[in-house]
């Protein structure tokens, strides 16, 4: 029952956007889908820009600059939590990490052009200059057995849910062993 409910709360947000989302697809489904981030997003859409494609299983010690580009206190902790979730039969890859300027500007780009205003879009996606991604402070992790293991053990780690509507996006927020704080109801409210 509990990962039913943590299930209806966590597909709802980070770049998907849609809480239609079937779990274990890419977090940016929703909205690298829609028609505006071909038009806005240029060359934004590339691995060395931090694109990882929908359904992508990428490894937390993969070499692509989605995983190098994150804060290397961050790295090392989804490291650790990917290492022990194997150990306990949970496969935890990251779904998206850092990401460039240009390519978290295009996911909010078309955002704005799924949901109409750019009020509506900062629900689910950031502008650059406040996205976490951007900095390489927070990842995307999948799939739904990987979320619900790190909601249990993430502050082993210092890793934190960080938004009530994106049960995939960690960032490190506490010493490991910590107490999380609760997570902020979305983007907006942080």
């Amino acid at each position: 029952m509990v990962t039913a409910t943590l299930l209806i709360a966590g597909v709802a947000g980070c770049s998907s956007a849609d809480p239609s989302v079937p779990p274990g697809s890419s977090v940016l489904a929703g909205v690298a889908d829609t028609p505006a981030l071909g038009a806005s997003g240029g060359g934004a859409m590339t691995v060395e820009n931090g694109y990882v494609a929908d359904g992508e299983e990428l490894s937390a010690f993969a070499d692509v600059p989605a995983i190098t580009g994150l804060d290397s206190a961050l790295r090392t902790a989804v490291q650790d939590a990917a290492r022990d979730a194997a150990a306990d039969g949970v496969d935890l890859h990251v779904s998206s990490g850092w990401r460039s300027a240009a390519y978290q500007q295009a996911l909010f780009d078309a955002a704005v052009h799924r949901y109409g205003s750019p009020e509506a879009a900062r629900e689910w996606v950031l502008r650059p200059d406040e996205s976490s991604h951007v900095t390489g402070d927070a990842v995307d992790v999948g799939p739904t057995d990987a979320m619900y293991w790190l909601s249990r053990y993430g502050s082993d780690y210092g890793l934190c849910q960080t938004y009530g509507n994106e049960m995939w996006h960690y960032e490190l927020a506490v010493e490991r062993g910590g107490q999380c704080p609760p997570p902020a109801a979305d983007p907006t409210a942080g």
